[in-house]
C-alpha cells in the first residue's frame, strides 16, 4: 500500500469551484448588461488586465508542478506494480484501461465535432485568438520535439512533451539505483510537487476574480456567443466520459463475468456518494461495499480499490483529451494522427499524477501538458476551468465505475 500512503502526503487543497462558476456568469452578465456604455470601458480597465494576469500566473504554475507530480506518479506505479502477483495483474489492468480511454477520446472528440460542430460565433468567442501560422507537424518533427538537445532549453521553451518523457524516463531509471539516492530524489521531487500544489492552490483562489475578468472582457466583445459553447463544451467532453463509464459496466460484464444489473444495483449507492462528493476518494467505503455486494475476495478489494484511489483515474485520459482536442478545434490547430497519438501518451503519463486532487486543480495540471504537448494554445482553458464543476460529475462516476470494475475483474483473474 505504499501507493495510497505516499500521495496521501500532498496537502490538501481547496478550490472555490462554485464562486469560480460564479464569477463567470456575473463577468457575463456584466459584460452583456452594460455593453457600450462608458461603465463597462471603466470595469474593463481594470477588470482586463486582471484576467491576463491571472491567467500567466496559471501558466507559470503547470510546469514545475507536472515535473513533481509525473516523477511522484511513476514512481509510486512502478513501486506498486512491485508489490506481488494480485499488484501486477491490478497495475497492469490500470494502463490498459487509461490507454484505451484515451485512444478512445481521440476518436470519438473529433468525430463529434465534425457532427455536432462548434457554434461559429462561439469559436471567434472563446477561441482566444487562433494558432497563427499552424501546420500539421510530420512525423520527423514529433521525434525531435521528443529528443532536445537541452533539455533545459526545452523547459525555458515551455515545452511539455519533452518534459514530460524525461521525467517518466528518469523515474524509471531511479528504480536502479540504490535505495538511498533513489528516496532522496523522490524526496525532492515530492517536495516539489507539495509546494507547487500550494502556489498553484493560492492562484486558484484568485480563480473567481480572474475568471471574472476574463468573462467581462469576452462578453464585451461577443455578447452572449460564449455560453452556446460553454453548454456544448460540456456536453461533448461529458461524452467521453460517458463511454469510458459504459466502458467499465462492459469490463464487469466481459471480463469479471458479473450480470449488468447486478454490477449496476451494486454500484448504485456509490454514484449516490459521487455525486454528492465528487470525490473518488470519498467514494472508498460504498466502493468497498459495492466489491461485497459483487462477491469480490476481502482481500482483493482491500487491497486493490485503495490503490486504484491512489494510483488510477479511469476518466482522466479520456476527458483531459476531450478537454484538449476541444481546445484545438476552438483556435484552428491542426490535429494529425501523430500528434493525437502524442497527446495520448502524456494523458496517461499525467493520468498517474493527478489522482486525489480536486476537480479544478487536476483539471489544470492534466490538460495544460496534454494541450502543450500537442501545440494547441491553452488561453481558452481559463475559461474552461469554470465550467468544471459540471464535467466534473461525470469525470467521478465514470472514475468510481472503473474502479469498482477493475477490482472485480482483478479479483476474476
Amino acid at each position: 500500500m505504499q501507493a495510497s500512503s505516499e500521495a496521501a502526503k500532498f496537502p490538501e487543497i481547496k478550490v472555490p469551484a462554485a464562486l469560480t462558476f460564479a464569477g463567470l456568469v456575473l463577468g457575463f452578465a456584466v459584460g452583456v448588461l452594460l455593453h457600450g456604455t462608458p461603465a463597462l470601458a471603466s470595469i474593463l480597465e481594470v477588470a482586463t488586465p486582471a484576467g491576463k494576469l491571472w491567467l500567466r500566473a496559471l501558466q507559470l504554475t503547470i510546469l514545475p508542478l507536472v515535473v513533481g507530480l509525473v516523477y511522484t506518479g511513476i514512481s509510486q506505479t512502478l513501486a506498486a506494480a512491485g508489490g506481488g502477483k494480485l499488484a501486477r495483474r491490478a497495475v497492469g489492468m490500470f494502463i490498459a484501461c487509461l490507454l484505451a480511454a484515451g485512444t478512445m477520446a481521440a476518436v470519438l472528440i473529433p468525430a463529434l465535432l465534425e457532427l455536432f460542430p462548434i457554434p461559429e460565433r462561439a469559436v471567434a468567442a472563446l477561441s482566444g485568438g487562433a494558432a497563427e501560422g499552424a501546420k500539421v507537424p510530420g512525423f520527423s518533427e514529433i521525434l525531435l520535439a521528443m529528443m532536445p538537445e537541452n533539455i533545459f532549453a526545452a523547459a525555458a521553451a515551455g515545452s511539455m512533451l519533452p518534459m514530460v518523457l524525461f521525467i517518466s524516463v528518469l523515474a524509471v531509471a531511479a528504480t536502479r539505483i540504490s535505495d538511498v539516492p533513489r528516496r532522496a530524489l523522490a524526496t525532492v521531487f515530492e517536495g516539489l510537487a507539495a509546494a507547487m500544489m500550494v502556489v498553484i492552490g493560492w492562484v486558484l483562489m484568485l480563480a473567481p476574480i480572474g475568471v471574472f475578468g476574463l468573462a467581462v472582457t469576452l462578453a464585451a466583445s461577443s455578447g452572449t456567443d460564449a455560453i452556446g459553447a460553454l453548454a456544448h463544451y460540456i456536453l461533448v467532453v461529458s461524452a467521453a466520459g460517458l463511454v469510458v463509464t459504459v466502458g467499465g459496466f462492459l469490463l464487469a460484464l466481459l471480463v469479471a463475468r458479473r450480470p449488468l444489473g447486478t454490477f449496476g444495483r451494486a454500484i448504485l449507492p456509490v454514484y449516490a456518494v459521487a455525486l454528492s462528493t465528487q470525490s473518488s476518494l470519498a467514494c472508498l467505503p460504498a466502493m468497498l461495499a459495492a466489491t461485497r455486494k459483487l462477491g469480490v475476495r476481502e482481500a482483493t478489494a482491500d487491497f486493490v480499490l485503495p490503490l486504484a484511489v491512489a494510483i488510477f483515474r479511469g476518466t482522466s485520459p479520456a476527458m483531459n483529451m476531450g478537454v484538449a482536442i476541444y481546445a484545438a478545434y476552438l483556435t484552428g490547430t491542426p490535429l494529425s494522427p501523430f500528434v493525437l497519438a502524442m497527446g495520448v501518451l502524456v494523458a496517461f503519463l499525467v493520468s498517474l499524477s493527478s489522482v486525489s486532487l480536486p476537480g479544478t486543480l487536476s483539471f489544470v495540471i492534466s490538460v495544460g501538458p496534454i494541450a502543450n504537448a500537442m501545440g494547441v494554445p491553452i488561453a481558452p482553458l481559463a475559461l474552461l476551468v469554470a465550467v468544471e464543476m459540471l464535467p466534473d460529475l461525470m469525470r467521478t462516476v465514470g472514475n468510481v465505475t472503473m474502479d469498482v470494475a477493475v477490482t472485480t475483474a482483478v479479483d476474476r483473474e
